[in-house]
């Protein structure tokens, strides 16, 4: 059922928003240039990876070290627009078309995160990665990686249709009211270093 519910889902958000994924592709060629779309490794269910597909939100800028310029001076103005709306997240369905996510399930963190959870902080990989998630509702990016660790083990714990449903309706919400949002002049949220339990995977 969950299944179905992801393909019809995913399908009918893409074909829905076909107008504004074809502006947005033509306002980030014109405004940014190219790659239109990131792909990135993420960790799906029990540890899979996969190439995750968003809007492409930064430039390629490099300094006079031929380094990357740091994630806040690469930050476009369409960048901007997109993460604060969260229409960078709309490619994600592909994801979900291709079975990688589901609607609804803890977010895809990158490969390298695994080592540095907890036993208990690994259980988020027990169920599908999500493009909304128990987390996302309740804090977002305002709250701490172990908070939303926590949250995550919660949901795998307690996973029901019930739940995917009321998760998927307040999203809706949180979506436009643009709350806990990464900062605009902030590239990410900061990167999880490790879990200070001692309990490490």
């Amino acid at each position: 059922m969950n299944r179905i519910i992801d393909i019809v889902g995913a399908m009918t958000i893409l074909i829905v928003c076909s107008p504004a994924l074809t502006l947005i592709v033509i306002l980030i060629s014109f405004f940014q240039g190219t790659p239109i779309f990131f792909r990135q490794s993420r960790l799906g269910k029990n540890h899979r990876e996969f190439k995750i597909v968003k809007f492409c939100t930064m430039n390629n800028k490099r300094g006079s070290n031929g380094e990357l310029l740091p994630d806040e001076e690469r930050i476009t103005s369409i960048g901007q627009f997109l993460r604060r709306t969260s229409l960078d997240e709309i490619p994600g369905f592909w994801n979900v078309l291709l079975g990688h996510m589901s609607l609804v399930g803890p977010r895809p963190l990158p490969p390298q995160y695994l080592n540095r959870y907890s036993k208990e902080q690994a259980r988020r990989h027990d169920v599908k990665p999500g493009v909304t998630g128990w987390a996302q509702i309740n804090g977002r990016n305002s709250i701490s990686w172990e908070q939303k660790f926590s949250l995550d083990i919660w949901y795998v714990d307690n996973q029901s249709l019930y739940l995917d449903i009321k998760i998927l309706l307040k999203t809706v919400s949180y979506v436009l009211s643009r709350r806990d949002i990464v900062p605009d002049k902030k590239g990410a949220m900061d990167e999880f270093i490790g879990s200070d339990t001692g309990d490490k995977l």
